[in-house]
């Protein structure tokens, strides 16, 4: 008893270490976190993004757009930059806390010296187009856009006249690791002189990750040695006219903004991780036509920032998000402002990836410790209740508190946890199956299920045959051994004997080669001689057996000797494989050569359909005295209608292929 209890502790153990493996793995991974676990969690977050509730924009954002309608009214694109300045002009008119123009004049007007405005053509202005822009920007409250390139041939640093922001960069004592921002190499900017009359800039730059989607923007890139704003965050500052700014440092992935009591949560390089409010135009857009014939609405661009960019085809430029396959770069930009103002971004936590794999761990050993003391159904039960739970969650978070925690490694560790744990208590309770039948039972009922395995194996239909004709065996055998001659034979003994053992009557088919036997259609002459070989071959492997296990003169092998070898005999001598006539049959012989042709009347169809049962019933009859033992074809007539019953349920298998070749 002391030995049998701490067995099952040991093998509780060892369930319970098998659950845990893949478990420790995930948790290790969501630390580590490889390429390829990354790449994943990209994809894990896309769809809780789609999943969550998306919250509409504020009404603090505005786009006014260089659409369709505005280039057929105005022109092509790009346009004379003393219309952008008049633009300027009529949106701060209109009231808008702060113009970003989502735009980069990095060349002089082509048309720089064409008087063509009104003001022009009233011999108001002087210089050039690009002075007239310059004096619509001094009027304050714009932000021009640049973008920054990383490479050492891009961009010309050297004219461009760009805006740093004021930052104060606060680190852990401890923290020697790298930059919490990119480095840029160079600026695609705007003309100095309108660089310097606006004041105010901020860069462009939003590239998408490595698969083609954006989820993040960086807000903040150092270049030579300063650090810059993007074109929102500058906007944004402008518009709330923040004092101080602070980037707090707290580790390699994380770190925070913080805008005067604005707080913003960033990652380990100053990216900040969108909360889209849908897919495109999902913020008010104004057209610049509008704007520029003085059809907005009153109040409509009051206080607003306003964020001037072009989605006319042809002069967009467009990323695709994890809501949308077109969004275009000003509404990029405009998502990271409202995001800012409304203070509803997506964040990880600080420790979110520790997080993640003590979440994994904790719901892993749960799952690990039920399966091992209550069983794999509960297993399941938990490793679905489980999941659930964390995906759930996972939505709950981002939909509500914009918080991203992961799923993905508690999913990488449950999903595979339940079934290794299943195959190790397979294995487990197999052992022991295996353990008790060999201390049960002796060395001969083994290899007796062993032979018939072999048989499964090789051909599963002949195996699924083998099992239905033990069903038969002992309901012939049974009725059989009421009749007078047969009573002292079929002892319930050996009729249990039989019936377990009435599987093996095609193990000899192992022995038959593959093209013969799967052939559909009939065999030739030389393929049926093949053919019935098959009780010589499964004497054959039994005789094998026997000597390699050392057995001699045993009954139960010797019977099952009887069933394989002589369950093609026929009753008037014309049988294979020895020609054996009459009482000459060994009983299990005359039985097995009944039930064999029963079950490959009506349930296997290699060589030819299948037969009803009544068909079947009546060729048995027929054959009686000529194939079959009258005897046992009258005992067979008595039990026909379970036979059918037996066959029908047989119905719901796998469709039958092959038969037996009588």
């Amino acid at each position: 008893m002391t030995t049998a209890k701490g067995a099952d502790t040991t093998n509780h153990r060892l369930i319970l270490l098998c659950g845990l493996i893949p478990v420790l793995i995930a948790a290790g991974l969501a630390l580590w976190r490889p390429a390829s676990v990354a790449s994943l969690d990209d994809a894990v977050y896309d769809s809780l993004v789609r999943f969550a509730h998306t919250k509409p924009p504020g009404d603090n954002v505005v786009i006014v757009d260089v659409d369709e309608r505005s280039l057929s009214t105005i022109g092509q694109w790009p346009w004379r930059r003393d219309l952008i300045g008049q633009l300027i002009r009529h949106l701060r008119e209109q009231g808008a806390s702060v113009i970003a123009l989502d735009i980069i004049f990095a060349e002089p007007d082509r048309d720089g010296g064409l008087p063509s405005s009104p003001s022009h053509r009233r011999g108001k202005a002087r210089g050039t187009t690009d002075d007239e822009l310059a004096d619509a920007l001094r009027g304050g409250r714009v932000v021009l856009g640049y973008a920054l390139t990383f490479d050492d041939a891009g961009g010309t640093p050297d004219r461009c006249v760009l805006h740093p922001l004021g930052l104060a960069i606060l680190q852990p004592p401890d923290e020697t690791g790298e930059a919490p921002f990119f480095r840029a190499a160079g600026a695609v900017c705007a003309l100095p002189t309108l660089a310097q009359a606006a004041g105010n800039s901020g860069f462009l730059n939003a590239a998408p990750d490595g698969d083609g989607i954006l989820r993040r923007v960086p807000l903040l890139v150092e270049h030579s040695g300063l650090v810059y704003p993007s074109l929102a965050l500058s906007a944004v500052v402008a518009a709330t006219r923040t004092q101080d700014v602070t980037l707090r440092v707290s580790n390699v992935n994380a770190s925070s903004l913080a805008l005067d009591s604005r707080i913003v949560a960033l990652d380990g390089k100053s990216n900040l991780l969108l909360r889209f409010r849908g897919k495109k135009k999902t913020f008010p857009y104004v057209s610049a036509a509008d704007v520029l014939s003085g059809e907005v609405r009153d109040g409509a661009l009051r206080d607003k920032i306003v964020f001037v960019g072009t989605t006319a085809l042809g002069t967009r430029e467009v990323v695709a998000t994890p809501l949308d396959t077109l969004f275009t770069g000003v509404e990029v930009q405009a998502t990271v402002a409202d995001n800012l103002l409304e203070q509803d971004f997506i964040r990880r936590l600080q420790f979110g990836t520790t997080l993640e794999s003590q979440v994994a761990l904790v719901l892993g050993i749960a799952v690990a410790v039920l399966v091992a003391r209550a069983g794999l159904l509960w297993g399941a039960i938990g490793v679905a209740s489980g999941l659930a739970t964390v995906w759930f969650g996972a939505v709950w978070l981002l939909s509500s508190k914009g918080v991203f925690v992961s799923p993905l490694s508690s999913t990488l560790g449950l999903v595979p946890a339940l079934p290794v744990m299943t195959l190790a208590k397979f294995l487990i309770e197999r052992r022991r199956a295996e353990s008790e039948v060999h201390e049960k039972d002796n060395a001969q009922h083994l290899m007796v299920q062993t032979l018939l395995s072999l048989t499964e194996v090789r051909d599963a239909e002949t195996g699924r045959h083998s099992r239905r004709t033990q069903e038969y065996a002992r309901v012939l055998a049974t009725q059989l051994a009421s009749q007078p001659g047969f009573r002292e034979y079929l002892t319930p003994e050996r009729i249990d004997l039989l019936s377990s053992l009435a599987p093996l009557h095609d193990i000899g088919k192992v022995g038959v080669p593959d093209h013969i036997l799967n052939k559909r259609g009939p065999l030739t002459a030389e393929e049926l001689v093949e053919m019935r070989k098959h009780p010589t071959h499964g004497r054959e492997v039994i005789l094998n057996a026997e000597r390699d296990v050392g057995v001699h003169d045993d009954a139960i092998l010797a019977l099952a000797k009887e069933i394989v070898y002589t369950h093609h005999e026929r009753w008037d001598g014309t049988g294979y494989p020895e020609g054996l006539r009459g009482r000459e049959i060994p009983v299990p012989g005359r039985l097995m050569a009944i039930v064999d042709v029963y079950d490959a009347a009506v349930s296997r169809a290699l060589y030819r359909q299948p037969i009803s049962h009544d068909a079947a019933v009546t060729f048995i009859v027929n054959g009686a005295g000529t194939q079959f033992d009258p005897a046992v074809v009258e005992a067979f007539v008595s039990v026909a209608p379970a036979f059918k019953d037996i066959s029908k349920e047989s119905k719901t298998a796998a469709p039958a292929t092959e038969v037996a070749q009588s």
